[in-house]
C-alpha cells in the first residue's frame, strides 16, 4: 500500500494546485475511511490547511465515535470543529408532510453536506469526500449528502483496500476494527444494509471490475448486480434533456 498511498498524496496535492486552493475540510466520523482521508489531506496539504468537522447527532451517534473523531484529529494535529446536527434536523419536524424513514435518514447526511460546504465557502476551502469505491459502485450513499464533495481521494479503493491502507498508516486498531456504520438510525451497520461483509462484496466487485465470470445464479451476486444497476444514477450527473 505504500506506493498507492504516496501516489494518492501526490494526486491530491496536484489537484489542489490545479484548482488554486490550499485548504480542505472533511467530515470525520471516527471511522476508518475518514481517518485515512484525513491523513491523506495532512500529508498532501499540511495539517494547518485541514479542518475536521465532527457532526454527531446527539442521542444517536455513539460517544466513542465522537471521541475517536476528536482523537484522530489530535493525532494528525488538525483543527477539529464539533457541530451537532440536532438543531438543524429539528427544523424539518415542522414540514407540512409526513417524512418517510428514508427521507429522515437522508436529510441527516444532507445537513452534514450543507455544513461542510458552508464551512468551505466561509474559509476558501474545498470539501474532501470520504466515500470508497465499494460504496460508490454499490450506490451506498446519499445524493447531495455524503456523496457531495469536490474530490474523492479514496474513490478508487475498495473497502478492503482501505483497511490495508489504514494499517500501513498506523491508524489505531480500534478504529480499523469498528463495524462500519453511517449512524443514520439506531443499530444501523453498513454490512446489515448491504446484506454481506465487505470482504464478500469486494470479491464480487473485483470480478465485475476485471470483467471476470460470475455465478449469476448465486443470490448475493444477483443482489449485488441489481443494487449496482439500481443505484447507477448516483454515479452520474443529472441528465440534460436536449432540444434537437
Amino acid at each position: 500500500m505504500k506506493t498507492e498511498y504516496y501516489r494518492l498524496v501526490d494526486e491530491l496535492r496536484n489537484f489542489f494546485r490545479r484548482v488554486h486552493h490550499k485548504k480542505a475540510v472533511l467530515g470525520v466520523s471516527g471511522g476508518v475511511d475518514s481517518a485515512v482521508v484525513l491523513k491523506l489531506c495532512c500529508d498532501a496539504l499540511s495539517p494547518k490547511n485541514v479542518t475536521a468537522l465532527i457532526m454527531p447527532e446527539l442521542g444517536l451517534t455513539q460517544k466513542q465515535n465522537i471521541e475517536d473523531g476528536l482523537m484522530i484529529a489530535r493525532k494528525f494535529k488538525v483543527k477539529a470543529v464539533q457541530v451537532p446536527i440536532n438543531p438543524y434536523l429539528e427544523a424539518f419536524s415542522s414540514l407540512a408532510w409526513k417524512q418517510s424513514k428514508v427521507a429522515l435518514m437522508n436529510i441527516k447526511s444532507r445537513i452534514r453536506a450543507v455544513l461542510l460546504y458552508n464551512y468551505a465557502n466561509s474559509n476558501n476551502a474545498l470539501v474532501v469526500g470520504t466515500s470508497n469505491k465499494s460504496e460508490i459502485l454499490l450506490g451506498y450513499g446519499t445524493k447531495y449528502g455524503d456523496l457531495a464533495c469536490d474530490v474523492l481521494p479514496i474513490g478508487d479503493l475498495l473497502k478492503t483496500q482501505i483497511y490495508e491502507m489504514a494499517r500501513f498508516l498506523a491508524i489505531p486498531e480500534p478504529i480499523i476494527r469498528k463495524r462500519p456504520s453511517a449512524e443514520l438510525t439506531v443499530g444501523q451497520t453498513d454490512e446489515a444494509d448491504l446484506g454481506a461483509s465487505y470482504a464478500k462484496l469486494d470479491g464480487i466487485l473485483r470480478k465485475v471490475l476485471l470483467d471476470e465470470k460470475l455465478n449469476k445464479k448465486d443470490n448475493l451476486v444477483k443482489k449485488t448486480l441489481q443494487r449496482m444497476e439500481r443505484n447507477k444514477h448516483k454515479r452520474e450527473s443529472p441528465p440534460i434533456l436536449e432540444l434537437k
